[in-house]
């Protein structure tokens, strides 16, 4: 059987490189000690009650009980790691630990929560930043993590890490029970004929997502000369796994919706550390504007249009975005015709 570096030794290389990574390094090990039990409970769905109801969370959407449990379980481990403050989705405010800490933790305890009855899709992201010592650590100017990561529950147990030198994917060996490295330095396949999106929204959305969009759909026969492919995992933490492996495109970008007007996903915890594990594999992520890691954070759970994945798609958007040119020779998704009518 092959051999394969465990975790906790790419941490302790990772350390040895750069001894400023001490901090960062702990709290990854306590994350990825919570995500496996995450993944424990997850496997259970129904038998532990993790589909049922517990409300809504601080910014009105649904929560299940695995989004409440889940939070629980990364907040005991944090405990114990240098962490002065901790914010996630399921909490209306951030949450101060122990102030004389050099780090903040910011995390979606479950992504994909809705999926759990289906056995779809689920994960967890995280962001690491330094503390900086302020009155709230999460808010203020832009900060590019010091490491970031999603770990994802299905079939296999995937963590993709970036300490900001690439990003690495570990598989979780149910049989050993580590976390071992099943792809180094990633990189985000280019040309990949994929996109995400979820097109129940398509009537919703501004001109150029719509023109990109439909220019997809014409396949070889329209301006992309190629057919492709549309997924939508309902499981953004999944989709960014995906594009990490695959390459592609995932676009929710923001819409006419009075609720949508500003994007859907929240910045702190889901745009800023995903735009990071792009960037780190030679992708990109954008708001279709303006590069994620560039929008500060001036709210806890502020939301933003996102739109990540192979570089030059990415670029490609933004383009239809600033040049009103660029798209006044296509006719709007919806806009002339029913796509699904002959």
């Amino acid at each position: 059987m092959r051999d394969f570096i465990q975790l906790e030794r790419h941490l302790a290389d990772a350390v040895h490189a750069d001894p400023g990574l001490a901090d960062a390094a702990a709290a990854v090990a306590a994350l990825a000690k919570a995500s496996v039990g995450i993944a424990n409970v997850a496997s259970l769905g129904g038998l532990a009650g993790g589909a049922r109801s517990a409300g809504v969370n601080a910014d009105g959407d649904a929560q299940k009980h695995l989004d409440l449990e889940a939070q629980d379980i990364v907040m005991h481990a944090l405990k114990g790691a240098p962490v002065a403050a901790v914010a996630s989705e399921e909490l209306e405010d951030w949450r101060l630990f122990d102030a004389a800490k050099p780090l903040a933790v910011a995390f979606d305890p479950i992504d994909g929560s809705g999926n759990i009855e289906a056995n779809g899709a689920m994960g967890t992201i995280f962001s690491i930043l330094p503390a900086r010592g302020a009155t709230n650590p999460f808010v203020g100017a832009a900060a590019t993590p010091l490491a970031a990561g999603v770990f994802g529950y299905g079939p296999q147990n995937t963590f993709a890490l970036s300490l900001g030198d690439g990003v690495d994917i570990f598989t979780f060996d149910r049989r050993s029970k580590v976390w071992a490295l099943s792809a180094a330095k990633v990189r985000v396949p280019q040309g990949v004929a994929e996109f995400a999106v979820n097109a129940a929204n398509s009537r919703f959305w501004e001109e150029p997502v719509q023109v990109y969009v439909a220019d997809c759909l014409t396949g070889a026969e329209g301006p992309r000369a190629q057919n492709y492919n549309m997924r939508w995992l309902g499981c953004v933490a999944a989709e960014a796994y995906r594009i990490l492996l695959r390459g592609g495109v995932y676009l929710y970008p923001r819409d006419a919706r009075a609720a949508y007007r500003e994007g859907r996903l929240r910045l702190l915890y889901e745009g800023h550390p995903l735009a990071f594990l792009m960037e780190q594999a030679g992708g990109a992520a954008s708001t279709g504007k303006r590069r994620i890691l560039d929008v500060p954070v001036a709210s806890l759970h502020q939301r933003t249009p996102l739109i990540m994945g192979s570089a030059e798609k990415v670029k490609r958007i933004e383009g239809l975005h600033a040049a009103p040119h660029a798209r006044a020779d296509r006719a709007p998704l919806f806009g002339e015709r029913g796509l699904f009518r002959a």
